[in-house]
């Protein structure tokens, strides 16, 4: 009997493919537990409807990525903090700082987790910060660290 997995099941098949399962296994089991339904042809045109939605799904957000890219490298983000001799910043500026100035000056909101920045900024200048906004989609904003 060919079924449709409806969510993964380990050994047997992932969530939206089509196998042939013996009839006791798939009446008794799948889809008594609701993890799979029978392939019926029209619900077989369900899940090719349910793929291609989700196909552009994914492309919408890649565009979406992509005009937010461009829009975060125009930009440069002032913040400004203490400083000691030399440049060196009194403790550090953080990806969470960026973000907070990122929504208050810009209307922009990211995630802090987004910011590719292990340790923060500790000097006075300019620094380019990696965003990871999407898998394929990588940007860079300048900021831009002054004295208090």
């Amino acid at each position: 009997m060919k079924v449709i997995f409806l969510k993964d099941v380990k050994g047997k098949g992932n969530k939206g493919e089509v196998k042939n399962v013996s009839d006791g296994y798939a009446h008794n089991f799948l889809i008594k537990q609701g993890v799979a339904i029978e392939a019926t042809p029209g619900n077989i045109k369900m899940l090719d409807a349910q793929k291609n939605k989700v196909k552009q799904e994914a492309a919408e957000e890649l565009e979406q990525s992509k005009q937010l890219k461009e829009k975060l490298e125009s930009l440069t983000i002032e913040l400004t903090a203490k400083a000691g001799d030399g440049g060196r910043l009194f403790g550090s500026v953080t990806s969470k700082q960026i973000a907070d100035e990122l929504s208050k000056k810009h209307k922009i909101k990211i995630d802090k987790r987004k910011f590719d920045l292990p340790d923060g900024i500790r000097s006075l200048g300019f620094t380019n910060v990696p965003l990871k906004l999407h898998p394929e989609v990588t940007a860079s904003v300048k900021v831009q660290v002054k004295e208090q």
